[in-house]
């Protein structure tokens, strides 16, 4: 069996916008996914993002490159390799009209699977995302946490090798994010791979043995969550919350002593100080000269959030 279930090479995907214009969204990218590993995918958008997992999931076709799952080209076969993929799509692609069983019913028949089977597996996922009471009941009257989890149940009807999650938990509240995630992670432990998109940082932190983050449309980095934050020069960041946040402060950051870079992000000033213990009294006298109100200032060290803004340059930052 080989190691690797995603076999992504120098893939590129280029679009004619006019007779004399065209735009490369990917440019050439590589990697690979272990079988059997949640792995994270992440980027800004306009990233290349969304572009690349269409490729990956047989929605669009790529300009150059080859994508093989489990060792054969999508791009010779897509056929095939729909069948050892499963999707679940930011947006609410489930069909309305229909009752939720017959959603899953339908879908496993789509693949060729039989009659008896499809509705024994319908009965284990309804059963398993807590759908079982409401399994006759037309998807329009669904809450979103409901519909995402018969989207998940649907996609893994055919039992794909590797489950692409796009967004899942997007616009849901945190218990039903946290439901979601114990039924994927059990997935993940049964085997399945997953293939994961998400603006949540400390989802890929948390469940992802590794992550790739992209931005126009090239690989930026590829590690796990410790790698991928050893890249980031300073592991110590102050971050600072004042009653008048300006952009100007990062430009008068650069007077402190020790200071790495400043990023303003979420509300809050973020100094990123080389010394591994900053000296808070000489930040405070600082601070004091903004003309401004100091309302919190606290010390932590590197997140992934971190990585994202060191590697895409997303945010108001300046480097020493």
């Amino acid at each position: 069996m080989l190691n690797n279930i995603l076999e992504v090479r120098d893939l590129k995907k280029e679009f004619t916008l006019s007779k004399d214009r065209k735009i490369q969204a990917v440019k050439g990218i590589s990697f690979d996914v272990r079988r059997g590993e949640v792995f994270g995918f992440l980027g800004p958008n306009g990233a290349g993002k969304s572009t690349t997992i269409s490729m990956l999931t047989t929605q669009k076709e790529a300009t150059s490159g080859d994508i093989l799952i489990d060792g054969e080209s999508l791009v010779k076969n897509p056929a095939s390799a729909r069948r050892k993929i499963g999707v679940v799509a930011q947006h609410n692609n489930l069909d309305r009209g229909l009752t939720a069983r017959e959603n899953l019913i339908y879908h496993a028949r789509y693949f060729g699977i039989d009659n008896k089977t499809a509705n024994k597996r319908a009965d284990e996922y309804l059963e398993r995302f807590g759908l079982t009471e409401r399994q006759h009941d037309y998807v329009r009257s669904y809450s979103g946490g409901m519909a995402q989890r018969l989207k998940i149940a649907r996609a893994i009807m055919h039992n794909p090798d590797i489950l692409f999650l796009d967004e899942p938990t997007t616009g849901l509240d945190p218990s039903y994010r946290n439901i979601l995630w114990e039924q994927m992670l059990e997935l993940n432990k049964a085997g399945t791979t997953i293939f994961l998109t998400t603006h949540y940082m400390e989802e890929p932190e948390q469940l992802c043995d590794r992550i790739a983050i992209v931005d126009q449309g090239e690989l930026k980095a590829i590690g796990t969550s410790d790698q991928l934050k050893a890249l980031i020069p300073s592991n110590n960041i102050v971050s600072i919350k004042l009653s008048n946040l300006k952009d100007e402060f990062i430009k008068e950051a650069k007077s402190l002593q020790d200071l790495e870079k400043a990023v303003i992000q979420n509300d809050l000033l973020l100094l990123y100080m080389k010394n591994e213990h900053p000296d808070f009294n000489k930040i405070l006298e600082w601070v004091k000269t903004l003309n401004t109100s100091l309302e919190n200032i606290s010390l932590s060290t590197s997140t992934l959030d971190d990585v994202f803004i060191h590697l895409t340059g997303k945010g108001s930052i300046i480097n020493e």
